[in-house]
């Protein structure tokens, strides 16, 4: 039998990452997404939102630098990762338990669909750049015809 773990989202994130060392020596980046869905009642015709918030929980070193450095409050982002459920107390010993969307090793993916970070120069070595808009141009020498 085989089972699958994933989850993929892509919302707004609810507030600046909090990145969070510990004593070992490992980091860990905690997000707050928002999805949202949109719909028309059909007995009233009001237009009415739901929104979903989810924990995102980063492991992996590379993926937590670019969530410090390219993600802000507000901007839209695709992640994929595992659903995790996790036991903890809390500060008056009550058993508690969180779900949270974790990306750690290879299993995870984060991109950033708003980037308004300015750089200095393209980091995609030729490939399509990307504006401070988040608009992608296309770099007309990656697509130039090959010497052959």
């Amino acid at each position: 039998m085989i089972c699958i773990n994933k989850v993929t989202l892509y919302g707004r994130l609810g507030a600046d990452p909090e990145v969070r060392n510990f004593q070992n020596g490992g980091q860990v980046c905690n997000l707050r997404l928002a999805t949202s869905e949109t719909w028309k009642d059909k007995q009233t015709g009001e237009q009415k939102e739901r929104t979903e918030w989810h924990a995102i929980a980063i492991f992996n070193e590379h993926l937590i630098k670019v969530a410090q450095e390219r993600c802000r409050k507000g901007y839209r982002i695709y992640v994929e990762g595992k659903k995790e459920t996790r036991d903890w107390q809390d500060q008056n010993g009550n058993d508690r338990q969180s779900v949270e969307i974790v990306l750690r090793g290879f299993d995870g993916q984060l991109i950033v669909m708003e980037d308004k970070t300015p750089r200095s120069k393209p980091d995609n070595y030729g490939g399509p750049d990307v504006n401070t808009q988040g608009d992608y141009q296309v770099n007309q020498d990656y697509y130039e015809d090959p010497p052959f």
